[in-house]
Parts: structure tokens; C-alpha cells; sequence
């Protein structure tokens, strides 16, 4: 249950970047500085390729993940899209500046969410008795 909800949140985040990266070229193209277009278009970027990450992590099985630990890293991906991605698009939408210093906790949990993936693949299948 707890991965078909990722997972479902997942692909709702692509429809959602795609969505935000329709309504940044047509509705905001020539209505926003250059400066605040680029900032959209990181936000509606990064979310697009961890919201594809994050789909295929929740739905590949990998031998040497636990569904636990696809599950963790998953949701810490989901978070940080929410987090980055969406404090760009309030401060770009609202002129809250003050969220740009939100920005990075996302970017932090992206890093944090790659990071361990990788030690999971290195360390691999938990063994008994190891």
C-alpha cells in the first residue's frame, strides 16, 4: 500500500512538473522577469527528473534495496521536490524572496536521497547472520 502511494504520488508529480513547465512558457513567458522564467524552469527541471527518479526507484524492484529502504528514499525524494521545487514556485509567484533560503533543505534532502541510495547499492542485500 505504502508504495503504490508513492508511486501514485510520484506520477502525479510528473503530471504536475509538466503542468508547471506548460504554464511557465505560455501563461508566465511574458509576464516574468528572465531572472524569475530561469527560477521556474529549475523548479519544474528538478522536479520532472526526481519525480521520474523517484517512480522508478518505488517500481523496479533491485536486489540490493529492501523495500523499506526504497520506500525511505522515495518519500525523501517526494519531500525535497515539495520542498525545492515548490518554495521556487511560491517565491517566483508570490515575490516572497525570503523563500529562497527554503530552497536549499530541498536540495539538501536530494543530495541526502542520492547519497543513500548509493551506500545501499554499495552495502548491498542485507545477509542473516551478518
Amino acid at each position: 500500500m505504502q508504495q503504490r502511494f508513492l508511486a501514485a504520488t510520484a506520477a502525479a508529480f510528473m503530471a504536475i512538473g509538466v503542468g508547471c513547465g506548460a504554464f511557465g512558457a505560455h501563461a508566465l513567458r511574458d509576464t516574468l522577469p528572465p531572472g524569475d522564467l530561469q527560477i521556474w524552469e529549475k523548479a519544474v527541471l528538478y522536479q520532472l527528473v526526481h519525480s521520474l527518479a523517484a517512480l522508478a526507484l518505488i517500481l523496479a524492484p533491485v536486489e540490493a534495496l529492501s523495500a523499506a529502504a526504497r520506500s525511505r528514499i522515495t518519500a525523501l525524494l517526494l519531500v525535497s521536490i515539495v520542498v525545492f521545487s515548490g518554495s521556487l514556485y511560491v517565491l517566483v509567484l508570490s515575490g516572497m524572496r525570503w523563500l529562497g533560503m527554503v530552497t536549499p533543505l530541498g536540495g539538501t534532502g536530494f543530495i541526502l536521497a542520492w547519497l543513500t541510495l548509493a551506500f545501499q547499492l554499495l552495502r548491498g542485500p542485507k545477509r542473516p547472520g551478518f
